[in-house]
């Protein structure tokens, strides 16, 4: 098994960054938050996942182990693979899942793209012992700060879970008024949160 890849960042796509690890590009399929924390030519260190298929070798990348760690116990749940376990990392944190799954909030996993009502409710029961305790505070769920281009970040990762074009714009235009309030409080607006709060008012416009 990869455990985690250490080189500069090539490379950045919505969904993936190539990183240089002895002069060969390694593509790693990453959530959002963890791409925002990545620019092209600086170092960076992701730990990993692979995920094996007959026809295919992928490379999951995490800011950390806990994140890693997260997603494969997502996958031990019946009907969970990797594309899903990543998309409920891109929404929530690993300790806002396991915070989740702790007090059975079946809103936070319907706010996934791909999960409805039955399945929250059978991942629930499934993965509720799985993950463990909450370790951190409720601010550290929010995900990574976002230094610049925070309205490309998100559309990127909204086009990126399989939203169209035209409902990215949406879904940035009408979490726009959030991320401005940050700034003028001197704040940076947070991908993890206006990504949460964007495929709330997608899902509340089905």
């Amino acid at each position: 098994m990869i455990a985690f890849v250490s080189g500069p960042v090539a490379a950045l796509a919505p969904d993936t960054a190539v990183v240089e690890v002895g002069g060969i590009g390694m593509a790693v399929q990453c959530t959002p938050g963890t791409l925002s924390g990545l620019r092209v030519g600086q170092q960076a260190r992701l730990a990993t996942s692979l995920v094996v298929r007959e026809d295919s070798l992928t490379l999951y990348g995490f800011a950390d182990d806990d994140e890693r760690q997260t997603f494969e116990l997502l996958q031990t749940a019946s009907g969970v693979g990797p594309r899903l376990a990543q998309a409920m990392l891109a929404v929530h944190s690993p300790d806002a899942l396991r915070r989740a799954f702790a007090s059975g909030d079946e809103k936070a996993l319907t706010a996934v793209p791909g999960i409805g009502k039955k399945g929250a409710q059978k991942l629930l029961l499934e993965l509720k012992d799985r993950l463990g305790a909450p370790v951190g505070s409720a601010a550290a769920a929010v995900g990574a700060p976002v230094t610049q281009g925070w309205r490309d970040q998100l559309h990127a990762a909204l086009v990126g879970l399989g939203y169209a074009t035209r409902e990215a714009d949406e879904a940035v235009a009408a979490v726009t008024p959030r991320a401005e309030a940050a700034l003028a409080e001197g704040a940076q607006p947070q991908v993890g949160s206006l990504l949460r709060a964007a495929l709330q008012t997608l899902n509340r416009a089905r």
